[in-house]
């Protein structure tokens, strides 16, 4: 990984005239996200937050598959059930008008000429079908789909979100995630693999995303569908390459390309791997690290400061939008 100072594609500083000053941030929220699955995004996340020199709050999003509390020795653990609302039906009060399963975008509700069927998996909890009743027969009750738990670790607080098996919706449990979001404490979200609505939903909040990639062909191409994401969202972001010397440079001439800071690069060493199987952060197996992993949050933070005054009107035009890093 090399040092922040010596990036490849280092974005250049806030200038300019008209350039409006960004009030210093001590809350930044850095999402780590990845186009695809194993490409070592956790690994990242958890050494952001270890390596951090002040309070910190490690959020892990990744709700289907959550296993960054592996690596951390948690104590003092609370865990809330997560639920969404889902209709009931008083057959006492349905006339099968229909209503209800007419507005129903998920056909979680369906009423064929019969008092309406229930298909909770399916529900969004919207509470659509409730309010257009117009004999007021529907009432919303809770259905559990996961849980969330709150644990410490010394300056660490970490937050994680796990999705029941067997259901289908993680962004109600996301969200559950976002809501123990701790104001004022930098945030560091471990995000979904891939581009759905899981990923959109853990990113869509924080203030810069570091996209973690590996320099192989899928890496590439599952890069190039996250950083059309995070554009489509509007949000400044950088690239990490994991597993450097397993691939080629491809990732370094697409991000040159298309104007995107390549961050750090991380070397494929067995040793890493190795502290990895066994659950060993990598800021704990090889302590050389956690200098560069607090100046990888740096440089992040950075990043996000840009944005923000890009989003203020100040940039001047000078390239501080993370899409047009180069």
């Amino acid at each position: 990984m090399p040092d922040a100072s010596t990036a490849r594609g280092a974005a250049p500083a806030a200038s300019g005239a008209g350039a409006t000053p960004v009030k210093p941030r001590r809350d930044w929220r850095i999402a780590v996200a990845s186009g695809k699955g194993g490409t070592g995004k956790t690994t990242v996340a958890v050494n952001l937050a270890l390596s951090s020199r002040g309070p910190v709050q490690l959020l892990d999003c990744d709700v289907e598959a959550p296993n960054a509390r592996l690596f951390l020795s948690l104590t003092d653990v609370r865990r809330n059930a997560v639920t969404i609302p889902i209709p009931e039906v008083d057959q006492t009060r349905c006339t099968a008008c229909g209503q209800c399963g007419e507005i129903c975008a998920y056909n979680a509700i369906v009423a064929m000429g019969a008092p309406p069927i229930v298909f909770p998996r399916l529900c969004h909890g919207c509470g659509g079908c409730m309010r257009i009743c117009p004999r007021h027969a529907i009432r919303e009750v809770p259905r559990e789909i996961g849980a969330v738990a709150v644990a410490g670790n010394g300056h660490l607080r970490f937050v994680e979100g796990e999705l029941t098996i067997g259901e289908a919706m993680a962004p109600p449990v996301i969200r559950a995630v976002w809501s123990e979001l701790a104001p004022g404490t930098p945030a560091i979200i471990d995000a979904p693999p891939g581009t759905t609505c899981p990923t959109i939903e853990a990113v869509r909040g924080s203030d810069v995303v570091a996209l973690v990639t590996e320099p192989t062909p899928f890496g590439l191409h599952d890069l190039e569908l996250a950083v059309a994401m995070v554009r489509a969202l509007g949000l400044p972001h950088g690239v990490i390459v994991n597993r450097m010397g397993i691939g080629d440079d491809r990732i370094q001439r697409y991000c040159e390309r298309e104007g995107v800071a390549v961050l750090a690069e991380i070397a494929d060493d067995r040793s890493i791997a190795e502290a990895y199987a066994r659950g060993i952060p990598l800021v704990t197996a090889q302590p050389q690290y956690a200098a560069r992993f607090h100046e990888l949050r740096a440089r992040l933070e950075e990043l996000a400061a840009q944005g923000t005054q890009h989003a203020q009107g100040g940039a001047g035009g000078d390239g501080c939008d993370a899409q047009e890093v180069s």
